[in-house]
């Protein structure tokens, strides 16, 4: 176990470049099943949850190869449908683990899936998934594990998510892909990972019509090939840098952007008092800032409310909480995807933040408030990151635990902070028995 001590207080500025998405990657390593051939995927971020989707493919007999730091090549010519068993222990990690599924029904015509892990931030439904799967032939048993099976093979067909969820607009394109036939996904994720997956599956010869918008066409071929692609930037990171810069008073440089993918973020995050410049792909946060919380026509309360792409991420739901601490005024933010989101605001309110939990989808936050350093537990990535914003700006020593939540979605951020000046340990920890 380890923790992280922070000194807080210090204006962080320098420059720094963002991983490679997280959410894109996961889905990306999950898609070298479609093939035998070789897959190579670059700018693949170092952190937890890509060493357990690593190991799960691992475990099925894909070989993986790291070519360098942050490139893995990839082959599952050696995967077998007898031997296609997801490890339980290793799938109840991460809840990407589930990824799986498409890609190995497509290939084999069944799977076995446990049911998958990740961050408790609510309920996290598997029926758009398993509709997708039914839409395309499949029909499934739902015990202790998931059976999928489509004896004859997968049929192209019309698939209509009744919710756009990211990860089932994933797996429906993945097991698309490699159906023979044009399938159209409707009421599809559009999110830049989900557009980086279709993307590569092009490469990988299926032909995708719609990247980008929620109707998907997908002319499948049971002929994919391998390919070589690398994941784009992570917005969710970047955005995580826009904040810190904004809470702590320095200027920072974010290189090597899609700055069409920030576009929202900005403009949030613009009406929360923050400003920020883009410098062809780098976006430039000015230091010294004085952030005013804007107001709607009429004064009323600004609501910062997120949403499918290309609205507000709900993955910045938290990170958007800890920069409005330390904004002039108030605002209301809902993040209406998760129940759960907001269960860790009573570790920032015991910072000294001014926050009332109106619900468990919405708090309204007044600032700035004078944060003082505490020792907190980290329940999920983006709360724990929220988190170490708060530790970052506020007066005194903060230590938050239970750290490998955020390593989970944020590359060596310690080091990375050093050296844009932030005065940050990693720290072990005695374990705790019970």
């Amino acid at each position: 176990m380890e923790k992280f001590v922070i000194d807080g207080g210090i204006a962080l500025a320098g420059t720094v470049v963002p991983a490679g998405n997280k959410n894109a990657a996961l889905p990306l390593l999950a898609a070298s099943v479609l093939t035998e051939d070789e897959v190579v995927v670059r700018n693949v971020p170092k952190i937890k949850d890509v060493g357990a989707m690593l190991a799960i493919l691992e475990a099925l007999g894909v070989r993986v190869t790291w070519l360098s730091d942050h490139e893995v090549a990839l082959c599952a010519a050696d995967v077998s449908p007898d031997e296609a068993v997801i490890d339980r222990d290793l799938s109840e990690r991460i809840r990407a683990s589930f990824l799986l599924a498409g890609p190995l029904l497509a290939r084999f015509g069944r799977v076995r899936m446990p049911p998958p892990g990740g961050d408790v931030i609510g309920r996290r439904r598997l029926d758009p998934h398993l509709d997708a799967f039914a839409a395309l032939g499949a029909t499934f048993e739902h015990g202790r594990d998931i059976e999928l099976r489509a004896p004859r093979g997968l049929r192209a067909g019309d698939v209509f998510m009744d919710e756009p969820s990211v990860m089932a607009t994933e797996n429906a394109l993945l097991a698309a892909a490699r159906t023979p036939g044009s399938t159209v996904i409707g009421n599809a994720a559009s999110e830049p990972h989900v557009q980086d997956v279709a993307r590569m599956l092009v490469k990988m010869g299926a032909d995708i019509q719609g990247i980008g918008s929620n109707v998907l066409t997908v002319n499948g071929t049971a002929d994919l090939h391998g390919c070589d692609h690398t994941v784009g930037p992570d917005h969710i990171e970047i955005g995580s840098f826009m904040a810190l810069a904004g809470v702590t008073g320095g200027e920072l440089r974010i290189r090597d952007t899609i700055p069409g993918d920030l576009r929202m973020i900005r403009l949030v995050f613009e009406r929360l008092g923050l400003r920020s410049e883009i410098d062809g792909a780098d976006v430039v946060v000015p230091g010294g800032q004085d952030l005013v919380v804007a107001r709607d026509v009429g004064e009323h309360k600004i609501k910062v409310q997120d949403g499918p792409w290309p609205a507000f991420p709900a993955d910045l739901t938290s990170i958007a909480v800890a920069l409005a601490t330390q904004c002039s005024g108030t605002a209301l933010i809902h993040e209406w995807m998760f129940e759960n989101r907001m269960f860790w605001i009573d570790k920032l309110v015991f910072m000294g933040a001014d926050i009332t939990y109106c619900d468990p989808h919405r708090v309204i936050v007044t600032g700035p408030s004078r944060l003082r350093g505490q020792r907190v537990e980290s329940p999920d990535i983006r709360a724990g990151m929220a988190m170490l914003i708060a530790a970052l700006c506020a007066e005194g020593r903060s230590e938050i635990g239970n750290i490998r939540q955020i390593d989970r979605g944020y590359e060596r951020i310690d080091e990375r902070l050093r050296e844009l000046g932030a005065r940050i340990e990693r720290v072990a920890t005695e374990p705790v028995y019970s």
